[in-house]
């Protein structure tokens, strides 16, 4: 039930279960007794909300969940030592471990990204997932027609608060209308509810009217009104269909108005391989001649988790080194771009913004990030170091900070600390404190909604106050005595066993990009003299076992190897 009812239709991934277990089984009792004390229409499924005998028996067990260190779940020692997670039996009432579970029909939504899009293959299950799906949704639609107008006189309310208060991606009017309000209708009358009268004249919950708004189906009125600060959004769903531009199999180019276009990253987890950089470099192209600037900005569930990495693994193991070597020298290219544009641009990250989004957003003009933003360089994770742009662009920051008596070596150090750990910034005020925000040009936003449209204002106040191209910066590096600092740190980190060998080699390769190669002294170096150094780093350490094992683990497991 857990696997069927989190990520995959867009909710927690604690899903049911394991929700209740956070939550508490005492009270799950209390909140369900008293939701069906409380029922008085005949159409208020009390039935739904009396309790199974095995739920009391666990609270009167004090299985209460994770309070009480086990409910539906609890962690066991095996004989190795090793904690596992062992789920409740509900017919004999033990613990046991539990297998793993697949079902067909999740395997034909695979290929589908947006969970939204996934309810119409879901109900069309024909094995035991099908038949769940089928029925909790049937079931689910009609209770929520049932409760307009006992709830709330607008259907958007309903799903506003499903959305904030319990963390689903989508209302279930929203998921109603995915599947089709006719089909959802029959799907309540399959599950042995009827849906409430006033569905029977509604053809769709939402529509979309010629702004590119999302209005409601009123059922006071019958007619479609607008939703309430729709005004403060740009819903890239609603303008796709009248204001793209171009696209292809991983991006699109829209129209915002005013002047401004938006590049929107669409491929697989947003990550940035060939088709997004061309297309990145092609909404720039397209800016530059006829437009005033350019916002970079999706509404995916993430900004982008960076690099793909199933395209480095690829030409790595056939050892195809001038095609990879092209292939990080387009990245880098494309983020200088970025930087240099005759227009200004605007990155909205939001999200997971890992890799090569943190480095995207580090070479914008000003960045507009939402407030719950995970950030950072985590390259050193799968075995390499920041390879477009990132190690350079700390290298540049951190030389900005150099003072005449400051101990340079700290400042410098930090950076270093911050990309060599793979630390990630868990909201868009620590990024500040990483130095991957700056405080005199960047802004966040707490209400993700109005992100596009804020990063749009940014971008077309720059416009107007004038914008001009800048020039290519030079940095300063400190040579060979802030390296010797680094490989003395790396050296103890690995006596004392904190890192591994390989976690020593990586570490000191950053070192000396950082530091601007072997020089002899301090020294002011290029911006394309760091890249240069950053991307043969970058192909040496996709020469090694021990990487090439990493990013393979990542790519199966999802999470990094420490070998």
């Amino acid at each position: 039930i857990d696997k069927l009812t989190g990520s995959v239709i867009g909710r927690p991934k604690s899903a049911t279960f394991r929700t209740a277990d956070v939550v508490g089984l005492d009270t799950l009792a209390h909140v369900a007794n008293g939701v069906r004390e409380s029922g008085v229409e005949a159409n208020d499924f009390n039935n739904v909300f009396s309790l199974p005998e095995y739920i009391q028996k666990m609270v009167d067990n004090n299985w209460l969940g994770s309070k009480s260190q086990q409910g539906f779940y609890k962690k066991v020692k095996n004989a190795e030592g090793k904690s596992e997670i062992h789920g409740l039996n509900l017919n004999t009432m033990e613990y046991e471990l539990q297998g793993k579970s697949s079902f067909p029909t999740l395997e034909l939504t695979k290929n589908i990204d947006k969970p939204i899009d996934r309810f119409k293959v879901l109900i069309g299950g024909k094995d035991k997932a099908g038949e769940l799906y089928r029925k909790s949704l049937g079931a689910l639609f009609a209770y929520v027609s049932h409760k307009v107008p006992e709830i709330s006189d607008e259907v958007y309310k309903i799903d506003d608060a499903m959305r904030a208060g319990f963390g689903w991606e989508n209302g279930p009017f929203e998921i109603w209308d995915a599947v089709g309000v006719q089909k959802g209708t029959e799907l309540a009358k399959e599950a042995g509810y009827e849906v409430s009268d006033w569905v029977k004249n509604v053809e769709t919950f939402y529509k979309v009217n010629d702004e590119g708004q999302s209005i409601f189906f009123d059922k006071n009125s019958g007619n479609y009104s607008n939703i309430p600060g729709q005004e403060a959004f740009i819903i890239l769903d609603n303008i796709r269909k009248n204001k793209t531009l171009w696209s292809n199999s991983g991006s699109a180019i829209q129209d915002l108005g005013d002047g401004i276009i938006n590049f929107e990253i669409r491929s697989k987890m947003n990550s940035l391989g060939g088709e997004v950089l061309d297309g990145l470099n092609r909404a720039i192209d397209l800016a530059e001649k006829e437009y005033d600037g350019l916002v970079i900005g999706n509404q995916g569930a993430n900004f982008s988790v960076g690099a793909n990495l199933a395209m480095i693994l690829m030409m790595a193991i056939e050892q195809d080194w001038d095609d990879l070597n092209m292939a990080i020298a387009y990245f880098q290219k494309s983020m200088m771009r970025v930087r240099y544009s005759s227009i200004p641009v605007v990155v909205a990250p939001h999200g997971m913004t890992l890799g090569g989004g943190c480095e995207m957003t580090m070479h914008a003009d000003k960045v507009v990030a939402a407030a719950e933003t995970y950030i950072g360089l985590v390259e050193t994770g799968v075995g390499v170091i920041p390879g477009g742009g990132g190690t350079k662009e700390f290298a540049l920051r951190t030389s900005r900070e150099f003072h005449s008596d400051d101990v340079k070596n700290n400042r410098l150090r930090d950076a270093f600390m911050n990309i060599a750990m793979g630390k990630v910034a868990t909201s868009a005020y620590e990024a500040y404190d990483m130095g991957i925000l700056e405080n005199h040009k960047d802004i966040v936003v707490v209400n993700k909604n109005t992100q596009i449209l804020e990063a749009k204002k940014v971008a077309k106040l720059m416009a107007d106050q004038g914008y001009t191209q800048p020039i290519e910066q030079k940095v300063k590096v400190l040579g060979k005595d802030a390296l010797g600092m680094f490989y003395v740190g790396t050296d103890q980190m690995l006596t004392g066993k904190f890192i591994s060998a390989h976690d020593k080699l990586i570490a000191d390769k950053l070192a000396n990009v950082l530091v601007g190669g072997n020089l002899s002294e301090p020294t002011v170096v290029t911006e394309q003299y760091l890249l240069n150094l950053e991307r043969e780093t970058f192909l040496q350490l996709c020469g090694e076992r021990k990487t090439l094992e990493r990013i393979q683990y990542m790519l199966q497991n999802g999470k990094p190897l420490r070998n």
